[in-house]
Formats: C-alpha cells, structure tokens, sequence
C-alpha cells in the first residue's frame, strides 16, 4: 500500500486486442495486473473487426516478410514479431478453442466466423491469468514524477502500480470508446506525437452517379491512383460503390496513399472493371456482344458485360446515344466504352473521417520507443502498445497482428523489468 493505495505490479489501460494480450502475458508470468476500460465491456472494436469476423492475421510465418507489408517503419516491429509472431498467434487461439482458417488473401479467419469467439478466448485468458478487470473506468491521466510514472488518475480515484502498459488505442472508431485520449496524455508528458490522421478509410469522390449503383460490390478489378497524369499506387481485388464514393478491401488500402497526395493537387482514380482481358481481347468481346444483340438499341446491350446498376451511368458516360441500334454504333464509339470498362474514372473529394476509418494513422514517435521491449525511452516504467504507436499497416491481418504483437512483447517486458 502507499498513500491509502493497493500497489500493483503492473496497470493496463485499455481493454483492446493489444491491452488484453499485455494484461494476459503478465499475469501468467505471476505478476498482479489490473486492466482499466472505459467500456463496460472488453474488446468492443475488436467484436466490429472484419464485418464481425475479425481477421485475426495474415498467414505469412516469415518475420521480414510480414514486416514490408508496413511499409519503411515495419522493420521497427521484427524483434515483437520474432517473440510473437503470426504462428504463436495462430497456436494461442487455436490452443484456447478458437479454430482458424486461412482465406483468400492470405487471411486468416476463426472457423466459426465470430469476431465474438476471439474476443471471449482472451477474456477468458485473462480470468485464468488471474487480471483484475475494471470495466466502466475513465481514465483522466497519467500522473509521472521525473522519468518515472507516478500513477493513473481516473474518475473513481488513482491506480498506483510499479508499472504501466498504455495500449488506448486510436481515433478510429470513437463509438466504441477509440477516442485517442491517450495521445493527449501522452503530449502533455513531452512524448512527441506525429499527426493523426484517419486510415483505412473510404474515399468519398465527386460522381453523383455513385448513387445510382450504391451498393454493387466490384470483384476482381483493379483500381490505379494517379495525380498530374502519373500513376502513384495500384491495387487488385474488391471494391465496392457507395451513395458517397467507393469502399472495400483495396480502396482502403490505398486511400492512405490517397491521404498523402491530396494536398498536393487534383486525385483521380480508374477502375478496370475487366483487368483479365487487354484493350484489344475487350474489344473483340464488345463486338461479339454487339453481334448478338445487333437489332436491339445500345442501352439493351450491355446486360452480359455489365451489372444492371451500372449499366446507366456507363451509357451516359459513353456518350452514345442509349436509344441507337447496335450495328449502328461506330468504331470510335466502341472505342470509346472499351476505354471506359478499362478505365472508370473518379475524381475523389476527400475522405471520410475517424468515424469510418478502421485505424489510425499516426502516434507515438517510433525513436521515443524500444523495439525491444515497447518501452518508452522517455519513463523508465511505461510501455507502449497497439494503434497507440506510430505504426499501421493495410487490410488483412496486419493491423491487428501489431496489436497482438506489441501488446504480447511489452506485457512480456514489464513483468519482466
């Protein structure tokens, strides 16, 4: 006890994927733990993740390999990686009944489908481990003398411990609690915090034909970014139209990039709705088409290329008369739709903000952390973890795998100390 406090070995803040991995691995190598969450249950975001499936990892058991999927701050993670890495996470849920599976992509799925299981089998970790969980407790700060942290002040008075994980999350989300309050704490400490941005977002674009397909999902395409008539990134895979602009798995991976070059000028992305087949072999299908329906108005001749809600708007945009007769369409006007099935274009607007975005770009300054145990190099007795950190990565796998990462390695580091 000091002061009329009970002293713990170690607090956590924030009953997220990463802070529920810190808690577990501390407690189970014997150190007295308490986890504090705001929500008045564990892991809300997480039961959200994956459309509810939560895509637990990604199956790449090679260290360096998974590390460039995070782009030139990726090497920051291999030593957490190398102590807990996509294997050891696959073991750990698979060992507390959780059966995975491995989808396209490289996706790594629970069997059962329910992001619900994942969340249970570390709530169930951490009553084993022996944590004491806090629900319904709003941490208001961080107390610290000199290099050292002192104690966590929130709403029902100040958790004292000899130790402290801080896993709080972004600011994607705030619905479910990620209201990047941690950041500020941490700011107001003298830690460095690189801009916060929104990531893994959908791209909101300028078409108002948008609204006339809202909803149609588009599979296998290939979307190519490009600004001032260059390309600067390209994704294959599924996107999807919405009543603002476009989603799905490879839109939000590219709208970091997105993101980046928006202040910069003008942004157009082109959809190829057909990337299997070149110009000339679209074309020959185009003509076959046209033949099979060479007695029937233009807007009657698409319903074998095309799906039926974006027939419209490809017509208008055409610019072929949608009433005239297919064998009278002309070579330049074939042309013409040809490029566009190969080239759907969108002149994006913004993006939409931390309330869509699925994580958040941006944190803690990565030189003001240890890679080797996730401990601030700034307070001898704080350590970091999870979307707290200045580190992201792109669908599938990757952003939660740095949660289970960090948050395994600095629980491992702190009881340790």
């Amino acid at each position: 006890m000091r002061d009329g406090h009970e002293i713990y070995d170690i607090a956590v803040i924030g009953g997220g994927p990463a802070g529920m991995m810190a808690a577990g691995r501390a407690a189970e190598l014997g150190r007295s733990v308490v986890l504090l969450e705001k929500n008045r249950q564990l892991g809300v975001k997480l039961l959200i993740t994956g459309k509810g499936r939560c895509n637990i990892t990604r199956d790449e058991p090679d260290p360096q390999q998974l590390a460039e999927g995070y782009g030139k701050k990726g090497r920051f993670l291999l030593p957490a990686l190398r102590a807990f890495g996509v294997q050891d996470v696959v073991e750990f849920f698979e060992s507390r009944g959780v059966k995975t599976k491995v989808e396209r992509g490289k996706r790594v799925f629970p069997a059962s489908d329910k992001a619900r299981d994942v969340r249970d089998a570390l709530a169930a970790y951490l009553r084993q481990a022996g944590v004491e969980v806090r629900l319904n407790t709003r941490v208001t700060g961080l107390a610290a003398d000199g290099e050292l942290i002192t104690g966590i002040d929130t709403a029902r008075g100040r958790v004292v411990a000899r130790r402290y994980i801080l896993s709080s999350g972004g600011c994607s989300y705030p619905g479910t609690g990620s209201t990047g309050e941690g950041f500020d704490w941490l700011r107001d400490l003298g830690h460095n915090i690189t801009p916060l941005e929104p990531a893994l977002v959908p791209i909101i674009t300028k078409e108002e034909w948008v609204k006339e397909a809202q909803g149609l999902s588009l599979k296998n395409v290939r979307i190519s970014l490009c600004q001032h008539g260059q390309r600067k990134d390209q994704r294959f895979g599924e996107a999807l139209i919405t009543h603002f602009g476009l989603s799905g798995p490879i839109v939000l991976d590219i709208s970091k990039k997105v993101g980046e070059l928006l202040p910069q000028g003008e942004v157009k992305l082109y959809v190829d709705l057909k990337p299997s087949l070149s110009f000339d072999r679209l074309d020959e299908r185009v003509q076959r088409d046209f033949a099979k329906y060479r007695n029937k108005a233009f807007k009657n001749s698409l319903t074998d290329l095309l799906p039926r809600s974006l027939i419209a708007p490809v017509i208008r945009l055409s610019g072929i008369n949608p009433d005239k007769q297919v064998n009278s369409v002309t070579r330049e006007e074939r042309h013409r739709l040809v490029n566009l099935l190969k080239g759907l274009e969108f002149t994006v607007s913004g993006l939409l903000g931390f309330e869509q975005a699925i994580i958040t770009r941006g944190g803690v300054d990565l030189k003001e952390v240890d890679p080797r145990t996730m401990r601030s190099r700034l307070f001898r007795n704080l350590f970091l973890a999870g979307e707290i950190l200045d580190l992201d990565g792109p669908t599938g796998g990757y952003n939660l795998q740095l949660c289970w990462t960090t948050g395994y390695l600095a629980g491992q580091s702190a009881a340790a100390d």
